[in-house]
């Protein structure tokens, strides 16, 4: 009986002797730095500043060349950066203070607790998405991103490995339960009876443990789920109309307030109506991209007459066909000051006018609107949920936040999209990051004790953690 005892042990001992090299062997293999284990890295410490594509700023500068920025510098040294800039920059390290006069006044947050591997994965996975290896960016000729696809498929291995050992376990336990079993049955003089694998199965100790399982499960999905609910960082739906901001904010310059005027007076920054469009319109009747059919959008949901020039009387009084007849003949006049009289120009405009027609009625009675006629049924893209409180003239005229640190360089987007994440930790970065601006500013005026230290030299700025920008009630009412 002893002798079956021990055997028992030492089987037992060395099973799991077995495990503790394998699990050894496999915390091995995710030491080691690499593209896979950086992107969970940038998207916990870097995602909130910088932009994923790597190659324009956000918040933060591009990281597309950051390790050319510390090419003549060891390596130590932009690890260091990472992990405390302005120690470095109080240091007066050269590069570092170089790149501080060329990004000031915006402060790179601490990661003191980052290790070196970490730092390295990152710069990794910055350099897979530059090259196209991963994050959806093109690959360059060349570029075959076998690379990257062998460290997922390790990555993936570890995971299968980590699944094959688990069920050995299982295994090597049961076999173990089943000898102690014999071993008693034996020592009292019973028949030992081993469970079949249905028994197993459907014994209350495993379902007990399924049903844990699925809870466990179930709650890191919710969690995930609810945490990523509402955030559509790179949403750019279609909208009714064809509107580019490349060629009004880009191309032609035009202020973002100027059509978002509620941005510097009210909380919210308003979509501005169609007759903030006929401003312009009015006179400008043929685009540049898409000739006049976005433009005749606007004039029938303003109901202008652009034949005319000059807004319908009783509009809403009008039939659809002479709603269409109105728009069909400016289309097909158009169309002819197009062509410049080239032949066979009347059947051609007549099809033009018809097709153009059918497409406006399309995006101008979306969303169950029954008329051309009315408000343009623009599709939201930026969307807090409705416990987080923003002001926009509180960033835009007592902040003096630009437009773009929110929502990138929208001058360059054809189609808007949501360029920021919008999230709580994005925001709260961005609160300890950002100075105020008190020059000048007599909405800061009763900050006597910060303005008397900024005067003595004791403080250098005042950031909005500083003034509250942290509280709990600042956001959430």
């Amino acid at each position: 009986m002893k002798i079956h005892r021990l055997m028992t042990l030492q089987f037992l001992k060395k099973s799991i002797l077995g495990l503790v090299l394998v699990f050894a062997s496999m915390s091995g293999i995710h030491a080691q730095p690499t593209a896979v284990a950086g992107k969970t890295v940038f998207k916990n410490y870097c995602a909130s500043c910088h932009n994923k594509n790597m190659k324009s700023g956000a918040t933060g500068p591009a990281l597309a060349k950051a390790e050319e920025n510390w090419a003549d510098y060891p390596r130590e040294d932009l690890y260091n950066w990472i992990r405390n800039s302005q120690a470095m920059i109080a240091a007066g390290h050269p590069r570092a203070t170089a790149l501080w006069s060329e990004y000031k006044p915006t402060v790179m947050t601490a990661f003191p607790a980052l290790t070196d591997d970490e730092i390295e994965s990152t710069l990794m996975y910055v350099q897979a998405v530059v090259n196209g290896e991963i994050g959806g960016a093109p690959k360059t000729s060349g570029d075959s991103g076998t690379g990257v696809q062998a460290q997922e498929a390790s990555s993936n291995f570890v995971y299968y490995a980590l699944f094959g050992v688990l069920l050995l376990l299982a295994f090597i336990l049961s076999r173990v339960i089943n000898s102690l079993g014999q071993i008693t049955a034996a020592k009292e003089g019973t028949v030992y009876e081993s469970k079949s694998v249905k028994e197993s199965l459907t014994s209350r100790g495993f379902i007990t443990f399924a049903i844990f399982a699925l809870i466990v499960l179930l709650g890191y999905t919710t969690v995930n789920k609810a945490t990523d609910l509402g955030r559509q960082q790179g949403y750019a739906p279609e909208q009714p109309i064809n509107f580019s901001h490349e060629t009004h904010a880009g191309l032609n310059k035009i202020e973002c307030q100027y059509c978002h005027d509620g941005a510097r007076r009210s909380k919210h920054a308003v979509i501005p109506a169609s007759n903030t469009c006929m401003n312009c319109h009015s006179a400008i009747n043929y685009g540049s991209k898409h000739g006049s059919a976005e433009i005749t959008k606007i004039y029938a949901a303003a109901g202008y007459d652009p034949n005319t020039n000059k807004y319908i009387e009783d509009y809403e009084s009008l039939s659809k066909d002479e709603v269409k007849a109105i728009y069909t003949e400016f289309i097909e006049q158009k169309y002819v000051e197009w062509t410049d009289g080239i032949e066979e120009i009347n059947e051609t405009g007549e099809q033009l006018a018809e097709d153009q027609w059918s497409g406006i009625v399309k995006s101008l009675t979306r969303d169950g609107k029954e008329s051309v006629k009315g408000p343009i049924e623009w599709v939201r893209i930026h969307n807090l949920p409705d416990h987080a409180y923003f002001n926009h003239s509180q960033h835009v005229t007592i902040g003096k936040v630009e437009c773009q640190q929110c929502h990138g360089k929208v001058e360059e987007m054809a189609v808007v999209e949501q360029h920021s994440p919008l999230s709580m930790g994005w925001c709260i970065n961005c609160h300890r990051q950002t100075e105020v601006k008190f020059a000048d500013n007599d909405y800061y005026q009763s900050y006597e004790k910060y303005h008397a230290e900024l005067a003595s030299g004791k403080r250098d700025k005042v950031t909005v953690a500083d003034i509250g920008g942290l509280e709990c009630q600042k956001c959430h009412y």
